[in-house]
Parts: structure tokens; C-alpha cells; sequence
């Protein structure tokens, strides 16, 4: 006997940039269908009008394929079950509202929002859960007639008979919903235009969706495509329901919680890959243990079962630690073209630099990145121009211990500086040993001193901060007479 052919689907509305939700649902419909060898559909739910925009469309498409998600069909892949598009098929929803028309399992409703906005505030005011209480059910040929004479246009809303609505979900077992909690809801608004749940019913029946992989927030809607796919004669698909992102007060993600969609990290220079796999683990198990996969890594062991039922807190500094060790999975040739775009947006031209010498600013910081943004500090420690002293730098830099430090490094300089120019340099000096020789030479001078109480003060004085790069690096890029400017300067402080 064949198996029955897995087709699952991922479909966004361009309403405004892709939540990190949104994609990892995709990311799990993608891992999914990989994993089974199905196949993934990419359907565009464009009928909100008003705010859909054909630029959040092209963002919301180059922000998956930054993910490095692929769909089988879809806008940009063509298929056999277009269009991909929900405002292409209307003439299909027409066809599945006539149907329910003919059989009487919908009716029309001329309430008008004002009427229902009413309704929902005297329910609220009872405590008692919204839900439309069916006015317009009980309405004779003659009400519809006279309604419709006042020039009311009606929206079409489907019959629910009271009682259990049952359905099983892979991830959370049996469901159960009561139609009388939910009421007679909207399939098609008074313009035309088909609600969610009725469009969402007749796009996965005829595109042959076979698992609908989803966030736990649609359970409701699930338990309401449930009734549409049986009054329609539909077999309905499978259902997954994963658990939702939430904020670290536990609530649902939101932009109050900081930065919520894919492009606002890349914004901020978080590596695709990291992203894809900090999205893939987030509320998921892995019987080693092992955090760090590649994506096919975590296809090949993505099971629905190792998605948790509860929501999984959005851990930021997860993210950024991840972020750092796909960064230095880059030699320094490749992260240096990585990082171009973000040189320039920390006000470099990457033009002012030798090749050779930004890729060796490159190698000096590569492991001191969390992002992607943070070449900008790191440029600016290395531009005599812009260098600046932090606040805690400079208190450093005014103790007695510090001042000696100092001193002995001056005088370490001074000979090597003579004659010298300023700027970046790859191949200093003969003479000029770096970071060790000076070092040597201070100590030579017997300061008393080792450990951090020598190495802050030279670290403070030639970066202007107490962490970075190892010195060896930045000796080496900045050369003597740069580093002995700074020196300098420091010395002014005390």
C-alpha cells in the first residue's frame, strides 16, 4: 500500500515583517516535510487588503530564504494547486459558499458592527464569553427583504449545534470544544471577502494539505475549521500545535519584549544560521543533548513528538551565544565579506581600509563578536579618529599603579616609534616584538608588577576598555607610533 503523501503548508499574511513565531512555524513545516520527504507549500493569505502591501510580501519571502527555507510550491516555484495567492481564489470560495448556501447550513446576517459592538459589550458586562447570539438565524424571508431594502448587505454566518466539537492533535491529544461556547460565526464578510477559517478550510482541502503544523493559538480556530471541513464533506488534515515563544514575564512575544521579527535581527546582526538553530531548539528536546546543529543535522533528528506542549521563554543571551560560535565557524576572509554591509553602517568606508588590513581587524575580533554590529566598537578601537576612552577605562588609568605601568610602557615605545608612521600596520619592525617584547622591557624595568595589574593599564590605555581582543593582536595592527599616542594620552589622565 502506498503511504499517504505528506504535504504540509505555511501561510502568512504581509500585514508587516516576519515574527520570529511565524518563522519557526515555517521552520517546522519545513523541517516536517524534509524530514518525511514531502512537500511544502508557501500560500500567501493576502485578502486583509488594507494593510497588505506587496513590500512586506518581498521582505516576508527574502527573510525565509535568509533562513535558508525553501518551499516546493508557492510564489517564485510555481505548482499544480495555484494560485498561491488567496485573493486569486475567490471564484473557489464563492463555489464553497454556494454549496453551504444550497444545503442551508449558513445564513445571512445584516448586523452591523455598531449592533454587534453592542452585543459583545452586553456580554462582557455579564461576564459571560462573547459569542453572536443569533439575531439574524431567526429572521423571516420579509425581515431579510426589508433589511435588504435599507440598503444592508449581508455577511454570511455558519450554523453551530450545540454540543461537543472533538478532534485530535499530534502534539496535545484529544481536543474538545462546545459549539455553544463559540456561536454562529463568519464565513464571508458583507464585501465579499472570505473570513480566515472558511478560506483557510477550502486553500488546504483542494491544495491537498495533509498536516497542518501551527501555533497553539489557532486551537480555536482549529475547533471551528473542524465544523467547516464536515458540513463541506471535506476530509480534514492532520493537526500539530506547537507552543508559542514567550517573553520572559511569560507572556506571549511581543515588540514590548525587544526585537520580534527575523529582520530586525538581521538588523542587528544575528547570523541566519544561528537564528535557524536557536528557533529549532527553542521548546524542543534532543536526546544527547547537543545544542549546536547544523540544519540538516536538525532535520534528520526533528520528530513532532520532541516539540514541547508548553510555551518555550525566549532566551536572548541563548541567541547571542549561539550568534558568536557561528561566527567563528568563518575564516577571517569570509566574515570580512559577511561584515562589509555592517562597516558601512558603523560610518566606514571599507574602501579606506587595505584588504589585507581589514581582514586582520577581522581575526583580531572574530572571537570577541556576539554580533554582527559589534564591528563598529571594534573599528573604532582601532581608528585613531574616533577611539575614545570608556568611563571605566579612565578610572583605571588614574592610579598610582597604573601611571608606572604607563611610564615604563612610553619609554618602551619611544624607540620603536621613531621615525615611525601612524595608522595600521601589518609588518611592523624587526626590532618592533610586539606585545611580549614590550612587556619584557617593562618588566625589565622592574615595575613590581604582573598579572592584571600590567596588563589592564596597557589594555585600557591602547583600547580605551578593560576586555577585547588579545593584546598581541592589537599591538600588531595598531603599530608603535599609534600606540604610543595613546599612551600618551592616558598619561594626561593621571
Amino acid at each position: 500500500m502506498t503511504p499517504p503523501r505528506i504535504r504540509v503548508r505555511f501561510a502568512p499574511s504581509p500585514t508587516g515583517e516576519l515574527h520570529i513565531g511565524n518563522a519557526r512555524t515555517a521552520l517546522l513545516n519545513w523541517f516536517f516535510a524534509r524530514r518525511c520527504g514531502g512537500e511544502l507549500v508557501l500560500r500567501i493569505e493576502d485578502t486583509d487588503r488594507i494593510r497588505t502591501t506587496d513590500a512586506f510580501e518581498e521582505t516576508l519571502l527574502d527573510d525565509l530564504k535568509w533562513l535558508g527555507i525553501d518551499w516546493d510550491e508557492g510564489p517564485g516555484a510555481g505548482g499544480a494547486y495555484g494560485p498561491y495567492h488567496q485573493t486569486g481564489r475567490l471564484e473557489i470560495y464563492g463555489d464553497c459558499l454556494r454549496r453551504l448556501i444550497a444545503e442551508e447550513r449558513v445564513y445571512p446576517c445584516y448586523c452591523t458592527e455598531e449592533e454587534l459592538k453592542a452585543e459583545r459589550a452586553d456580554l462582557f458586562s455579564r461576564r459571560t464569553a462573547p459569542r453572536y447570539l443569533g439575531k439574524c438565524r431567526r429572521l423571516t424571508d420579509g425581515d431579510r427583504r426589508r433589511l435588504e431594502n435599507e440598503g444592508r448587505l449581508p455577511a454570511w454566518r455558519f450554523r453551530v449545534a450545540e454540543g461537543p466539537i472533538v478532534f485530535n492533535d499530534l502534539i496535545r491529544g484529544a481536543m474538545t470544544f462546545q459549539g455553544e461556547a463559540i456561536g454562529d460565526f463568519i464565513i464571508v464578510r458583507s464585501n465579499g471577502i472570505p473570513a480566515y477559517n472558511f478560506a483557510v478550510v477550502a486553500d488546504d482541502h483542494f491544495m491537498e494539505i495533509s498536516h497542518v503544523i501551527r501555533g497553539e493559538d489557532h486551537l480555536s480556530n482549529t475547533a471551528i475549521q473542524v465544523l467547516l471541513y464536515r458540513a463541506l464533506g471535506f476530509a480534514p488534515p492532520v493537526f500539530a500545535h506547537h507552543a508559542l515563544i514567550l517573553g520572559k514575564d511569560h507572556t506571549k512575544l511581543s515588540k514590548r519584549h525587544g526585537a520580534v521579527s527575523v529582520r530586525e535581527f538581521r538588523r542587528r546582526g544575528i547570523m541566519p544560521e544561528a537564528l535557524l538553530n536557536y528557533l529549532a531548539i527553542l521548546g524542543s528536546s534532543f536526546d544527547d543533548g547537543r545544542e549546536i546543529r547544523t540544519a540538516w543535522e536538525l532535520i534528520e533528528a526533528f520528530s513532532l513528538d520532541r516539540t514541547g506542549k508548553g510555551g518555550a521563554v525566549f532566551d536572548e543571551e541563548k541567541l547571542l551565544w549561539l550568534n558568536g560560535n557561528y561566527i567563528r565557524r568563518y575564516d577571517p576572509q569570509a566574515l570580512t565579506d559577511i561584515l562589509i554591509p555592517f562597516i558601512r553602517a558603523a560610518g566606514y568606508d571599507e574602501r579606506s581600509f587595505r584588504r589585507e588590513q581589514l581582514e586582520g581587524i577581522v581575526a583580531a575580533v572574530r572571537d570577541n563578536l556576539s554580533t554582527l554590529t559589534d564591528i563598529g566598537d571594534f573599528l573604532e578601537m582601532f581608528d585613531d579618529d574616533r577611539y575614545r576612552m570608556s568611563e571605566e577605562a579612565a578610572a583605571l588609568l588614574r592610579g598610582e599603579e597604573a601611571k608606572t605601568v604607563l611610564l615604563a610602557l612610553r619609554k618602551a615605545l619611544i624607540p620603536l616609534a621613531a621615525g615611525g608612521e601612524g595608522g595600521i600596520v601589518l609588518e611592523p619592525a624587526p626590532q618592533y616584538r610586539g606585545i611580549i617584547g614590550i612587556v619584557r622591557s617593562i618588566q625589565d624595568n622592574k615595575t613590581g608588577l604582573k598579572g592584571k595589574k600590567l596588563y589592564l593599564p596597557i589594555r585600557a590605555a591602547v583600547t580605551g576598555r578593560l576586555h577585547g581582543p588579545e593584546l598581541d593582536r592589537i599591538f600588531t595592527l595598531l603599530g608603535p607610533v599609534s600606540l604610543l599616542r595613546r599612551v600618551e594620552e592616558a598619561l594626561a589622565l593621571s
